[in-house]
């Protein structure tokens, strides 16, 4: 058994698909629109692992979630860049665009390289080897 894909709802339904695309190579599969149910949606794919599926209806409720304090539900996902030095180039070139770094890169101690950013929508993503 894997994990096929995980799903998050996002407001920002292109600036998200540009996110992951721009700085972790995802490739967006077409676009699903189903105006009955005023839901529409991106697959994200990344080399060797599972998809991630962008969804944005404007009834669903905000997150929650914060930087400061995180509720019951998913709380990160990781992504692996393949190298230390990959780790720390995506996490500086991703502070000086902008984006909140919440985990500076460390060894973590169950042994993972790793730092915390925050995408466009405050989800928290794990850059890791």
């Amino acid at each position: 058994m894997k994990i096929e894909h995980l799903a998050i709802w996002v407001k920002d339904l292109e600036g998200m698909r540009s996110f992951y695309e721009d700085y972790f190579g995802a490739k967006a599969g077409e676009k699903y629109h189903n105006p009955a149910k005023n839901f529409t949606s991106y697959f994200l794919s990344f080399d060797g692992g599972p998809r991630l599926e962008i969804m944005h209806n404007p009834e669903i409720p905000k997150n929650f979630n914060t930087i400061e304090k995180q509720h019951q539900g998913l709380v990160h996902f990781a992504i692996s860049v393949g190298s230390k030095e990959s780790v720390l180039t995506l996490t500086k070139e991703l502070r000086s665009a902008g984006y909140k770094v919440i985990g500076k890169p460390r060894t973590t101690g169950d042994g993972y390289f790793e730092s915390v950013v925050l995408d466009p929508e405050n989800n928290r993503v794990e850059i890791t080897v």
